[in-house]
């Protein structure tokens, strides 16, 4: 199992912040290559052409050559997922990126050693023992402050007996209902710093606007940690609707499905329930507000459509049982997770 420890750097920015430019540099030039094998009718470059092409520049450029391998594999990678003939060039204002392979990099107390340069670090978490493996790379985020992402191979948990089991819709008044019938808050966090986002972004305060964001995502995201943890501490057994979040953030609820951030919350699920030795399942969560959690009809009286949003509690016509809408969808959630349990098709 592979898990990504995130340190702040306080060492050395400066000669960070040089060899970004530098690797911006060699992502271009590798830009450039690829366009001329379209303007000649040739091969499409793959990771290993670029790596030939730039065979040699390491000391010239002031970089590491396991970084230069890594930015042209990273650049064919890029392309080749993003399915695209050519990128876009790297600038002034594309974030700071710096990779090394995971070998090259050596502890030193609560420092690291990378290229005869030892790099210290805001050691917030003790770092497990493990081998550090390739993807392992310094980030810079908006406001400029440099990060050291160290990917770490561990041994992974042994897996829980799926006793207790829980089964989560995901809303916006509520950022999450679990079928035993407590709820999880939407802090909301994005729209409570709206006033003062207005008044930084109308004074044209660049830095203000910036920290403000890093703020919004921090808080966020510690708010999201905080709730996942407890969901994979109490339960052995987590399944989520598949809730389509890029589709709803193209409509008028955007903003309101960006500040709930239902997928960072399904993300953290997924791998602390790996991490810890829990079940993890995402399942359709089609019609799960129309079924019956009782009899598992679809009575006529069931709330239809976006035209039935705002109906928030029904009785099943059928059975007489009354649901809120909200929990019912969780508790046919969980029951599709069994179904799917039982048979042994699970997404890890």
């Amino acid at each position: 199992m592979k898990l990504v420890y995130r340190y702040r750097v306080k060492s050395l920015t400066g000669l960070l912040n040089k060899q970004a430019r530098t690797i911006n540099f060699v992502w271009n030039y590798c830009n450039d290559r690829q366009k001329d094998a379209l303007r000649f009718g040739r091969r499409w470059h793959t990771g290993f052409d670029l790596i030939k092409l730039t065979t040699g520049c390491s000391k010239e450029l002031g970089l590491h050559s396991g970084t230069v391998n890594d930015v042209c594999q990273q650049y064919a990678r890029s392309r080749f997922q993003a399915r695209r003939p050519y990128l876009r060039y790297r600038g002034r204002k594309s974030l700071g990126w710096v990779p090394l392979k995971g070998r090259e990099l050596k502890r030193e107390g609560n420092a690291f050693r990378f290229a005869g340069n030892t790099f210290r670090v805001f050691y917030s978490r003790p770092l497990p023992e493990g081998k550090i493996t390739d993807g392992t790379n310094f980030s810079r985020d908006r406001r400029g402050n440099w990060f050291l992402n160290i990917v770490l191979e561990v041994p992974a948990a042994p897996a829980r007996l799926p006793v207790r089991g829980v089964g989560i819709d995901l809303g916006l008044k509520d950022l999450a209902t679990l079928s035993d019938g407590s709820r999880i808050a939407a802090t909301h966090i994005y729209r409570a710093s709206e006033a003062a986002l207005a008044v930084a972004q109308r004074a044209r305060k660049k830095k203000r606007v910036a920290a403000l964001h890093a703020q919004i995502a921090n808080r966020r995201r510690h708010y999201l940690h905080t709730c996942t943890s407890a969901i994979v501490g109490a339960f052995d057994y987590i399944v989520v609707g598949n809730i389509n979040a890029s589709a709803l953030a193209k409509t008028s609820m955007a903003k309101s499905v960006y500040d709930v951030g239902w997928s960072s919350f399904r993300a953290q699920l997924a791998y602390k329930a790996v991490k810890h030795g829990a079940w993890f399942e995402e399942v359709n969560e089609g019609f799960t507000t129309q079924i019956c959690s009782n009899c598992g009809a679809v009575p006529d009286s069931r709330p239809k459509g976006i035209a039935d949003l705002g109906i928030r509690e029904w009785r099943c016509c059928d059975c007489g049982a009354v649901h809120d809408r909200d929990l019912n969808a969780a508790l046919n959630i969980l029951r599709r997770g069994r179904a799917t349990l039982a048979v042994g098709i699970l997404d890890l």
